[in-house]
C-alpha cells in the first residue's frame, strides 16, 4: 500500500469547505446590517418600559442587533449541545 505525503493531500476548494460557507452568508449579512445601522444617524426618542430616552437611532439600531446575535448563538449552542448528548 502505498502512502501519501502531505504535499500531495488533495485540497479542497476556500468557497467549498463547510466552515467558509456557514460563515460567509453571516459576514455578508452583518456588513450590510451594519451598513443600515450606521446610515441611520438621527436621534429618536425610545420608551424602554416607564423612562423616555433621546439616543441616537444607530445606537438603538446597534443595541438590538448586538442582542440578536448573542440570542442566535445561544440557540445555536444550544441546538449543538441537544445534538452532541444523544448516545447512540
Amino acid at each position: 500500500m502505498a502512502q501519501t505525503s502531505p504535499d500531495h493531500k488533495a485540497r479542497t476548494p476556500f468557497l467549498s469547505r463547510p466552515g467558509v460557507r456557514r460563515f460567509l452568508p453571516f459576514a455578508l449579512i452583518t456588513a450590510v446590517a451594519l451598513i443600515f445601522i450606521f446610515e441611520n444617524r438621527t436621534s429618536v426618542e425610545i420608551r424602554l418600559l416607564i423612562p423616555m430616552v433621546t439616543m441616537p437611532l444607530w445606537g438603538a439600531l446597534l443595541i438590538a442587533w448586538a442582542l440578536g446575535i448573542i440570542a442566535s448563538l445561544f440557540t445555536v449552542r444550544r441546538r449543538s449541545n441537544r445534538h452532541s448528548r444523544k448516545t447512540g
